[in-house]
């Protein structure tokens, strides 16, 4: 059977670094899978790909050995069950507002006699070797809290059985709480969004399960692993590559003291 590594760096008290990719190529998948995170995120409800591009791009990961995870578009049985069957270790599922819509996630992951998942686990049963019912207990089964809804419900939706994590993401979580008052984005300073964002990990310390916040920035996301949370995301592949490319040409332009082109307008 295979051994979900990420479970298994948790249960060892170590605190996890996750990557994000939402760029639909296998290349970019392998080289981000490259740089020592431990998990990777395939982003298929906003990243810029399809299903046809999410197998290939979990295969370019297994040489790196990282838990390869993926944030599905909604709570919809047929793709959570494809990412899985492609080789999905963890799932992570947005908007989730209720208990009751947190044990229908959850039961979208477990094979009977603990959920609803049709067995067929094309690919997972080659990447992985052994996968059968055992993998009830590696797949991950992450929730996203977004809406007032959803935070109205946190202790119950914390408390479902099987649910394994809370994944915040702060951006829709503003949107989803502020009321238009704040706009969306990563790594809060605001007092009353660090409060909510403290208040989602309390509420997983208190029911064992394990915390994880999406962050912008490595500094922001060291701060939170020292709230106390289990599973950072910093960044991602579209953000870093435009940072990078920014930072490189910023640099060529301050040592050449040259200005950048005026766009042609009509030229095409």
């Amino acid at each position: 059977m295979f051994i979900n590594r990420l479970k298994q760096q948790w249960s060892e008290g170590r605190p996890a670094i996750n990557g994000w990719l939402s760029i639909g190529n296998a290349f970019t998948a392998e080289i981000m899978a490259a740089q020592g995170y431990d998990s990777v995120t395939i982003d298929i409800q906003h990243g810029a790909l399809d299903y046809s591009s999410v197998l290939p791009m979990f295969q370019a990961m297994r040489a790196s050995g990282v838990t390869p995870m993926a944030r599905v578009p909604w709570r919809e049985p047929g793709i959570i069950m494809k990412a899985l069957d492609a080789g999905a270790q963890g799932i992570i599922c947005p908007m989730v507002n209720s208990a009751e819509e947190a044990a229908e996630f959850v039961s979208y992951l477990r094979y009977p006699p603990h959920g609803q998942r049709s067995f067929g686990p094309t690919r997972a049963a080659f990447a992985y070797g052994s996968y059968g019912l055992a993998a009830n207990g590696e797949v991950l089964a992450l929730a996203m809290i977004e809406t007032q809804q959803g935070v109205d419900n946190l202790d119950a939706i914390a408390a479902t059985p099987g649910l394994d994590g809370i994944y915040v993401g702060p951006a829709d979580l503003t949107l989803g709480t502020q009321e238009g008052r704040l706009p969306p984005g990563f790594d809060r300073e605001e007092p009353e969004m660090i409060d909510l964002i403290k208040r989602i990990l309390a509420a997983c310390k208190a029911n064992g399960i394990r915390a994880c916040l999406h962050c912008g920035t490595p500094d922001y996301a060291a701060r939170a692993i020292g709230w106390g949370f289990d599973l950072t995301t910093v960044s991602g592949d579209s953000r870093l590559l435009a940072a990078a490319a920014a930072a490189s040409v910023k640099t060529w332009r301050d040592l050449t003291d040259s200005a950048p082109a005026e766009a042609t307008k009509g030229a095409y």
